[in-house]
Order: C-alpha cells, then sequence, then structure tokens
C-alpha cells in the first residue's frame, strides 16, 4: 500500500508495508491508468535493436553483498535452509520506454533458487509494497516464509528503479529528516501551516537538485514494463508474480499492459484500483481506525492490560490524551530527538500493521505517560526507514517520487483544509495525520498521468486477490473492487477474517495451503473462499 508522501514514511521491519494508495507511470501518454474523463492512453513501444538484446541479456549472479544504506543496511543476507546463498545481479533497462533506442539504467535483483531444479516452473517475482521497499533487502529477510514456494520456484525479488540501488531517488540528508520528522505534521495554526509547507517546498527542491533527471521515469508502468522484461530475462513465458500491498496495484497494472503473459499471480493485502488519491486516503483513515478500536478493545478486555479503561473506547479515550499531551510537551526519546505527537502517531499505526506488535505498542505506550518515549520513537524509525545509526533508507523518497509520478491529483492547503472534518469524523487518532497527507504531491515538479489505474486484464489466467477483513491499510473491501475490475474469471477473490496488513503471512494455515496450492500446482481456489 502507499504511504501519504507528506510523511514520507515506508513500513519496513515490523511492518513491512505503507499508507495511502496513489497510482502510477513516467512518460506523458504511456500511463496504463484510467483518467475517468477519458480513455487509457496505454501503448506498447515497438521493437528495436537494442530492446532484442535488452531482453536477450545474461545476468551474471553473484553472492549478495550487504544491503546499502539506501536499501536500508545490515549484513549479508543469511543463506537459505540447505545452505544455498542468496545471489544479486543488476539487469539493464530503457531508462524511457517510449526511447527504447536510448539511455538504459540498472536495476538491482536477488534470486533464491529452486530446490527442485527438475520440478521448477519458473521464477516467482516478489513485490513488498510502498512503493519505496526494496525487495533486494526484504526477500531474503522474510525468504524463510516463502521456503514450501521455492521447492518449484526461483524466488526473485528486485529495487523498482528509484528505490535502493535500482539508481534511488536522493532528496534529504539525514540530518534534514530528523528535523522534519521532528516537526508538527498537523498544524493548529497559520505558523504551523506555514512551517509544513516551507518543509515540504524544501524537500521537494532537495529531491529535484539531486534526482531531478529520475523524477519523470519512476512511476508504476515502467515497474510493470521492468518486470515483463524480467520476465523475458529470466526466462519464463510467463509471469508468475506475488505482490503485496502497492505489489497488488503494480500487478494489476501489469496484467492490464500484459494479459496473455500472466501465469499464477497472487495478490495479497489489496489496493483499491478504483479510488483516487484522496478516495483512498479518506478509506485508509477508516482502515487504521478499525484496527485501532481492535487493538483497544483487545486491551480493555484483558486484566494484564497496562493501559487504563474498562472498555476499548476509554483506553482510546486515554491514548488521545496522550497525544494531546505529547502535543504540547514532547517526551523524552532517543539521544537528543524526543517524542512529538506526530511520531507517537506514526509509532500507533507502523504497530497496527501487525497484531504481533500489539504488546509493544501497548508498552511504549504505557512508557511514553511516564515519560519515556523511547519506545515509541524506535517504532516510528522503523515506519520511517531510519537505522539505529541514524540512517535513512531511500523508501520515503521513492515512495513519494513514484506516487507523485503516479497520480494527477494535487491539493492546495484551503482544499485539504475544507476536506480535514470529514477525516476526523471518520478517524479521530488519524483523521488529521491522513488528511493533512493530501499535501504530499503538492509542488512535484512531474505532473501524475492517472486518476486510478487501469487494471482490466481481459483474457488473462486467473488472478487470486486476497482481502484481510481487518487490514488497516488496504481495506478489505478494495479486493472486492481489485476482483471486479480485472474482470470476470480473471479475479478470483478470497477472504481472510483476521487483523494485521496481509494475509499469506498471518500463519494462517487455511491461506497458505490455498495459495501454495495455486501458484505450485495449478488449483485455483473457488472464489469466495473464506479462511481465519
Amino acid at each position: 500500500m502507499r504511504t501519504s508522501p507528506a510523511l514520507r514514511a515506508a513500513a519496513l521491519a515490523a511492518t513491512a508495508a505503507v499508507l495511502l494508495p496513489l497510482a502510477a507511470c513516467s512518460d506523458s501518454d504511456d500511463s496504463g491508468g484510467t483518467d475517468r474523463s477519458g480513455p487509457s492512453t496505454a501503448s506498447t513501444a515497438s521493437p528495436s535493436s537494442t530492446a532484442e538484446k535488452l531482453s536477450s541479456q545474461q545476468l551474471d549472479w553473484q553472492p549478495c553483498p550487504p544491503p546499502n544504506e539506501a536499501q536500508g543496511g545490515g549484513g549479508s543476507p543469511s543463506p537459505l535452509p540447505g545452505g544455498t546463498l542468496w545471489e544479486c545481479a543488476f539487469m539493464d533497462a530503457p531508462r524511457d520506454y517510449a526511447k527504447p533506442d536510448g539511455e538504459t539504467l540498472e536495476l538491482a535483483l536477488v534470486r533464491g533458487r529452486a530446490r527442485n531444479q527438475e520440478r521448477r516452473i519458473g521464477s516467482l517475482l516478489f513485490n513488498f509494497g510502498g512503493p519505496g521497499a526494496s525487495g533486494v533487502a526484504t526477500l531474503p529477510s522474510f525468504g524463510t516464509e516463502y521456503e514450501k514456494l521455492r521447492t518449484r520456484y526461483d524466488l526473485v525479488s528486485f529495487d523498482p528503479r528509484g528505490v535502493g540501488r535500482s539508481e534511488g531517488v536522493e532528496c534529504a540528508d539525514n540530518a534534514t529528516l530528523d528535523a522534519s520528522n521532528q516537526k508538527d505534521a498537523t498544524p493548529d495554526d497559520a505558523a504551523e501551516e506555514k512551517a509544513l509547507l516551507d518543509d515540504q517546498k524544501a524537500y521537494i527542491e532537495d529531491c529535484e537538485k539531486n534526482s531531478g533527471a529520475e523524477l519523470p521515469f519512476v512511476g508504476t508502468t515502467n515497474a510493470a514494463r521492468d518486470m515483463d522484461l524480467m520476465r523475458q530475462v529470466l526466462g519464463d513465458d510467463r509471469l508468475y508474480y506475488f505482490g503485496i500491498s502497492y505489489g497488488t496495484e503494480l500487478g494489476g497494472v501489469y496484467a492490464h499492459l500484459f494479459p496473455d503473459r500472466v501465469g499464477r499471480a497472487v495478490l495479497d493485502a489489496v489496493v483499491d484500483p478504483t479510488q483516487d488519491s484522496a478516495q483512498s486516503s479518506l478509506a485508509q483513515a477508516k482502515g487504521f481506525q478499525l484496527a485501532f478500536d481492535s487493538f483497544t478493545a483487545d486491551c480493555a478486555g484483558r486484566d494484564d492490560c497496562a493501559l487504563p479503561g474498562s472498555t476499548g473506547k476509554e483506553v482510546e479515550q486515554w491514548i488521545a490524551g496522550l497525544l494531546g499531551q505529547l502535543e504540547k510537551e514532547p517526551a523524552d526519546g532517543l539521544g537528543d530527538r524526543q517524542l512529538t505527537q506526530t511520531q507517537a502517531t506514526t509509532a500507533i499505526a507502523s504497530a497496527l500493521y501487525s497484531q504481533e506488535t500489539w504488546p509493544l505498542l501497548e508498552q511504549g505506550l504505557d512508557e511514553a505517560d511516564g515519560g519515556d518515549g523511547a519506545l515509541l520513537l524506535a517504532l516510528a524509525d522503523s515506519y520511517n526507514g531510519r537505522s539505529q545509526e541514524g540512517h535513512y533508507d531511500n523508501s520515503g523518497a521513492a515512495n513519494i517520487a513514484i506516487s507523485c509520478a503516479d497520480s494527477k491529483q494535487r491539493f492546495s492547503l484551503e482544499q485539504t483544509k475544507a476536506a480535514l472534518p470529514e477525516y476526523r469524523k471518520v478517524s479521530p487518532v488519524f483523521g488529521d495525520y491522513l488528511g493533512w497527507g493530501l499535501l504530499g504531491c503538492t509542488g512535484w515538479p512531474v505532473a501524475g498521468v492517472w486518476d486510478t489505474p487501469d487494471v482490466s486484464a481481459p483474457g488473462a489466467r486467473p488472478v487470486l486477490v486476497i482481502g484481510n477483513t481487518g487490514d488497516p491499510a488496504t481495506p478489505y473491501k478494495g479486493a472486492k473492487a481489485m476482483a471486479e475490475e480485472l474482470g470476470k474469471g480473471v479475479g478470483i477473490q478470497m477472504t481472510y477474517e483476521g487483523e494485521g496488513h496481509g494475509a499469506y503471512n498471518s500463519g494462517d494455515v487455511c491461506v497458505q495451503r490455498a495459495v501454495d496450492g495455486y501458484l505450485l500446482n495449478g488449483r485455483v481456489p473457488a472464489a469466495g473462499t473464506v479462511c481465519g
């Protein structure tokens, strides 16, 4: 799922996803999307000698180095079960698909080879969301969770253009981001509004200064075309795909552009392709409030809950009071950084991506009430892509660049303020937080190309679409919309009744059996299957 560009956050580590879907592409006539006032303008570049060379290039797979700072840093990936090493390579792709004989760029890939090469189906390509998440860093960190799929697939992921090692977009430096994240993202008066707008203007200027030449080419349609080039280079007749969160939107765009090349595809934690950015952010405010209500009700129902309140509503009111207190007087955080109201709200959003992190949220809120904001600030740091050493990955910069290259919508200060009452109505906790995010693409130097992405894929093979009833970041109804937009007989909807963002990695055996049976053996679950 996409995050609010104004908040420049990518849910990594504990959350591994993002906020606020928009949409995507690069060149002006190659959107692969839909302006609801007119027809799709998707087109396919004509073959060329350069294109033929690119599709037949041989990748030089080598043991993976440690992730660089843009990918999040850390050590080299641990070997897979059985000792198989993760391998990395670079693939050349056209910088501008409208000029296929022009300049190329390098895209970073990672691979864990199939255990049974004799029964190998092909490569299963993953995108973990964002946009902005590094697939090269993420796949090895979650690789054991897909070990069953490695029986017959090479597990493959990539850093999309503008992300990580794929000519990652560069915006503000670490010190500037630290200072920015300490500021109030939900202004209450004219002075705070000016500070927010000035900060955003400076950030955009940094992006244009450091990566201006790349910004027109980082959209989702170009990423979808990159995936089709990967399919060819990896030697597959069809694309086998596992998209999570924003990766579902990317997968839907791919299916629209290349319906005859869709193999077995799974879309989990589904972005609603029928909503524009304003509609998506409002739906997401509802989704996060729903998950927050589940968290507070769970806490109130336990005798050992550390937070005061005998009902979920009372716990929520106590948390709202804490957030109000933090706005007036931030708590001690980490080093010289404090826990502000904005950072605390970011931490809450981060923890709601997985029910497994609810205990950390409960502990962090309790400690913050006592003046110790370290745990909540650490949760916010994880969400913002900040390492313990104070280095930010480029997921936030890439998120904004891709989102704003996609969505046509740009909101003025007046339009944003006019929308806030509706946001506050659906979510007392996240309304302002997400409502002010409407300003995220205002002033961006590259125009967006669509209102909503076109994911219609008549004639494509079945695509398994999984919605989670408690998903905060990609509300459940998005799965039904995606299945319908893909087309009759193409989108096969499945439901997981549970909390958190995404179904396959929830550990639910029913979901995993259905997905594994489809990807490994071609057994398409019955439409309407319910797990959980």
